[in-house]
């Protein structure tokens, strides 16, 4: 008898492997992220040939080594059981600054160095200490101008999205996006209260919140999250689950949206209508609502959907812009999504760019669906906003029949 062997499968083992390493290298991610942050930093800012006295070459060092061993120490203590909240400021913190240390120590590290020796700058030591001192420099300035951006109440982002299926009647449709407010360690009820009061200005049909409304639980972030009873919308404020509400005891969110007067769209939908037209919004849990064990929380959109006409232009709300996917395959018309934060600190986002379909903003998926993804209107962990600000949306709904004086 001979042995044979089938392509197919040797070729889907092929494909199996290269996965499994990947997936056993991310395991190991949270034990060499930390170590790469820190060490590239100190060895280009000391070590790669500045000779700084000895005094000053072991304080750095020190420095860089307390980071190192107390950032995890502290997010561990910050974001574990028992959430201390003092203990996660300084772990994001620490976390948001060795980013942006490391990656300015990489890019300056490189191409100063490149165009200083082109130019004839000096000598080694000359353009190592020019470098320390143009890394730590641009990294100050960034931070604090992440900062500021991370606390400032956001822009709102004006958008007209044409759907095709769109009834006249509906022409003008006024639906405000908020997503990511992430209330937590750092007490933002008074930025809670100018959010809700900007997005009021803004006169909405409906006010959409897509999920990730705070690190920690509803009892304990209430107070951050009470303002968002004060929004107004002509016809309703609607939410879905984000991913964090399932770190978070994600019924307890559900539940205090409800008393605050928002509807929560769990894989259910809603019909919105007007000047003889309607429009289906829908909204589904977040796609990791299935694993995290409460009963009857799963991403559901055919059931979701259910009772709705097919004909009908659909606004779908999902937290994670990867949802699209399933989006497109049910015909859905614009899927508004938030998950990303644009990256928050830049070149995050090309991480992002590794889990997501898009980071930010419009973007066609199929023949007829759009995906809106916005950058979230707070900021996670590291209080920091560098090159991806946030935003509160305000998507004007157009129809392609409206009249041409509208």
């Amino acid at each position: 008898m001979t042995e044979t062997s089938d392509p197919r499968s040797t070729a889907t083992e092929a494909r199996r492997e290269p996965r499994s390493r990947l997936q056993r290298l991310l395991r190991y991610l949270p034990l060499i992220a930390p170590v790469l942050l820190w060490t590239v930093p100190c060895w280009v800012l000391v070590y790669s040939g500045q000779h700084w006295p000895l005094p000053g070459a072991l304080i750095s060092t020190a420095l860089f080594a307390l980071g190192l061993i107390g950032m995890p120490l502290a997010m561990m203590r910050g974001h574990g059981r028992r959430q201390h909240d003092r203990a996660a400021i300084v772990g994001d913190t620490l976390l948001g600054s060795s980013w942006v240390l490391f990656t300015w120590s990489v890019l300056l590290g490189v191409l100063l160095r490149l165009a200083l020796t082109v130019a004839g700058v000096g000598d080694g030591q000359d353009r190592a200490r020019i470098i320390t001192w143009s890394v730590l420099g641009v990294s100050a300035v960034l931070l604090a101008w992440g900062y500021v951006e991370a606390r400032r109440v956001p822009r709102v982002r004006r958008l007209d999205v044409q759907l095709p299926r769109l009834g006249a009647g509906l022409d003008g449709t006024r639906v405000v996006l908020i997503t990511d407010t992430h209330y937590g360690p750092l007490d933002r009820a008074r930025w809670s209260e100018r959010v809700c009061e900007t997005v009021n200005t803004l006169e909405a049909d409906l006010v959409c919140h897509t999920g990730d409304i705070a690190d920690g639980t509803a009892e304990r972030r209430r107070a951050q999250a009470t303002p968002l009873g004060t929004v107004q919308a002509e016809w309703a404020r609607v939410y879905v689950t984000g991913n964090h509400e399932y770190y978070s005891e994600a019924q307890g969110w559900v539940d205090l949206m409800g008393e605050l007067g928002w509807e929560p769209l769990r894989n259910r939908h809603l019909l919105f209508e007007r000047g003889g037209d309607t429009l289906v919004v829908v909204g589904v849990d977040d796609v990791t609502a299935e694993s995290s064990g409460l009963a009857g929380h799963r991403a559901h959109l055919a059931g979701a959907l259910q009772g709705a006409a097919s004909d009908l232009p659909v606004l779908l709300l999902a937290h994670q812009p990867k949802f699209i996917d399933r989006a497109a395959a049910q015909g859905i018309d614009l899927q508004l999504s938030g998950h990303t934060h644009g990256g928050q600190i830049w070149p995050f986002h090309h991480l992002v760019r590794l889990d997501q379909p898009a980071v930010a903003g419009l973007s066609h998926h199929g023949t007829r669906t759009m995906l809106y993804t916005s950058r979230g209107t707070g900021f996670w962990g590291p209080p920091f906003r560098v090159f991806a600000p946030s935003e509160i949306t305000l998507l004007v709904l157009r129809s392609p029949r409206r009249p041409a004086s509208a």
